[in-house]
């Protein structure tokens, strides 16, 4: 559930982020995207020390609202790279005839860029997916008591020993990874093909 939130609350601020760095000029631009891949290189015990004292200092309990954020929070700069990647290679005279042809920004968006960007947007939810799923070191500093999330579960299930169920789990997350590649393949075929159409 954690996973599927973030993904979903990252590939949307992401997808918008990535949109607004692209089409538009704005005040503060270089410091956005030069904060995107500071939140990148971070190591995760970085990361997780600055989300903790940040809640501290503001007064956010601990549980799934610091866990949510925090998870969106790493999540979200990969989004935004991914998007505007796809971004960077749209023909910029294709959106101008749409302007010239009396269409507004908004329909710009919503009938040209956003059906051009499925794909990454698509790739970008899988790698947010995972990556929140693949995450340890910032859930055990910014989670409550009173919530636990599968790779806790399955990082405290094996500090005691290797059981059947942590097998059947590890067989559960191999799976889910497979389908996950699969998914990836087909996204990035789909995307070369509509390239080279």
């Amino acid at each position: 559930t954690m996973a599927v939130l973030s993904a979903t609350f990252a590939t949307l601020i992401g997808s918008l982020t990535a949109v607004a760095l692209y089409r538009y000029r704005f005040r503060g631009k270089p410091f956005v995207s030069g904060m995107l891949f500071v939140v990148m290189m971070s190591p995760d015990i970085v990361m997780a020390i600055s989300l903790l004292v940040l809640f501290m200092l503001i007064g956010i309990q601990l549980g799934f609202w610091s866990l949510l954020f925090s998870h969106i929070t790493f999540c979200l700069p990969f989004v935004v790279v991914t998007v505007f990647s796809r971004l960077k290679g749209f023909d910029v005279r294709m959106l101008e005839a749409a302007k010239d042809l009396g269409a507004s920004e908004m329909t710009i968006l919503r009938k040209i860029i956003l059906p051009l960007a499925l794909p990454a947007v698509a790739a970008g939810w899988l790698l947010s997916f995972t990556l929140s799923m693949d995450d340890v070191v910032v859930s055990s500093f910014v989670t409550g008591p009173g919530y636990e999330i599968l790779p806790l579960k399955i990082y405290s299930m094996v500090k005691v020993g290797v059981s059947p169920e942590v097998n059947a789990l590890a067989t559960i997350l191999l799976v889910l990874s497979l389908v996950m590649v699969i998914a990836s393949q087909l996204i990035a075929r789909d995307k070369t093909q509509g390239t080279l159409k």
